[in-house]
């Protein structure tokens, strides 16, 4: 199959899924494609709102028009890690031997949706750590493979409110996006009572299943990316490091650390599947800058300076965009 071919197969397979979710989600389509990029990048998608803005439907959307194996896991303060990875059982054989028996948990199955995944504690926080990053499971003292693909879609209330648990910086930087939710518009919360309110339910049809998903990922990962487009990636990860050579004033007034290598992955990884989406097999500037803000606003931390002046990483990042210029200056003597 030539290049083409592979293309307007990638495109014909984002559009169909985008065009079976909208049979459901009103709007939020720059989380519908955040979320679809994260996907065919073979990472994990952290969506956070408040309550109602349907983070969870989204989710469960997503797993209806592919054809995968779903689980859903709603995130408790007495939540326990046995309760997502599973656990050993004595069960009882025919002949009457008594034997442990390892019954597997929620988290075997290739879409996760962890609901709500800060209302847990620390502990239970963790136990998605080697899950997320090693797609295994290690219980009882075996290591057990998760189904492959494997994604976790996880959905968080914002911190401040009451009883959440922030996640751990290490548990984030594992997130491929965090994508934040925001309230409908005027005329979309209209369409939402009309198909809510008035009409049955939308009839969803199954559109890619895992061993096709798994083919358009490899497809992703072969996209070329110029010497210069990814010196711009590195440039823009660098520029978030503070109290360093490529640190910008704003980095270093506000941030207390900047984003890991997983962030510059994520970013190639999302501009890439942009670019295939958009039928393009190289990558832009602007596929980079377009990834920017879902890519590295959970992997940068605050300091109390902008904590207390209300700035976030959105606004450092944006900055960021602003200053760093896609080509470097060339050095004059």
């Amino acid at each position: 199959m030539d290049q083409d071919a592979k293309i307007d197969l990638f495109r014909d397979a984002y559009t169909r899924l985008r065009q079976e979710i909208a049979k459901v989600i009103v709007g939020h389509d720059a989380i519908v494609e955040g979320t679809l990029t994260a996907i065919f990048g073979g990472g994990h998608v952290l969506l956070e709102g408040v309550p109602g803005l349907g983070k969870t439907l989204l989710v469960r959307t997503l797993s209806e028009v592919l054809d995968l194996s779903f689980n859903r896991v709603q995130f408790t303060p007495d939540l326990m890690p046995a309760d997502i990875l599973g656990t050993n059982l004595v069960m009882e054989s025919p002949d009457g031997r008594r034997e442990f028996q390892f019954q597997k948990g929620p988290i075997f199955a290739h879409i996760v949706l962890a609901d709500e995944i800060n209302r847990a504690t620390p502990k239970t926080q963790s136990a998605m750590l080697e899950a997320m990053q090693e797609r295994n499971v290690t219980a009882g003292g075996e290591v057990r493979k998760l189904p492959d693909p494997f994604f976790v879609l996880a959905t968080q209330n914002p911190i401040d409110q009451e009883g959440t648990y922030p996640l751990p910086e290490a548990q984030l930087d594992r997130f491929f996006f965090k994508l934040v939710v925001n309230y409908p518009s005027a005329s979309e919360l209209t369409e939402v009572l009309n198909r809510t309110t008035e009409g049955g339910r939308a009839e969803l049809s199954k559109v890619i299943e895992g061993a096709r998903l798994k083919e358009l990922q490899r497809l992703v990962r072969e996209v070329p990316v110029a010497s210069h487009v990814k010196d711009f990636a590195v440039r823009l990860v660098l520029a978030t490091h503070p109290k360093t050579d490529t640190a910008l004033p704003i980095t270093n007034q506000y941030l207390r650390f900047g984003s890991s290598p997983r962030g510059a992955q994520t970013l190639l990884l999302g501009a890439k599947v942009r670019a295939l989406a958009q039928g393009r097999f190289n990558v832009s500037f602007e596929d980079l800058e377009s990834v920017v803000a879902p890519a590295l606003r959970h992997r940068l931390i605050v300091n109390f300076e902008a904590e207390a002046e209300g700035i976030t990483t959105d606004h450092v990042l944006a900055q960021v965009l602003k200053e760093v210029p896609r080509d470097p200056q060339p050095v004059t003597a």
